[in-house]
């Protein structure tokens, strides 16, 4: 296998000249940093959507509306203990 650095010094070699012919004040993040967002935004997109779908499926204990079984709960636990 060749010499990693061997590799990397002769792409560097031919990226800096290509990197004096950008105009320094016009660089934007081009068709790659497009791309990125986009990937980004459709993960975003598929998490919340899955998140959306788990929390519909939990299932919270709901307290009673009667005032009197939460009296009659606290004095069967003691009752026990």
């Amino acid at each position: 296998m060749p010499d990693m650095s061997a590799s990397a010094s002769l792409a560097m070699t031919h990226l800096v000249p290509l990197a004096k012919e950008l105009d320094e004040d016009k660089v934007t993040p081009g068709v790659l940093g497009f791309i990125v967002f986009a990937v980004m935004a459709l993960a975003v997109w598929a998490l919340m959507k899955s998140m959306n779908r788990h929390m519909g499926r939990v299932d919270f204990p709901e307290e009673s509306e009667e005032p009197g079984a939460e009296k009659a709960g606290a004095t069967a636990a003691e009752k026990r203990g």
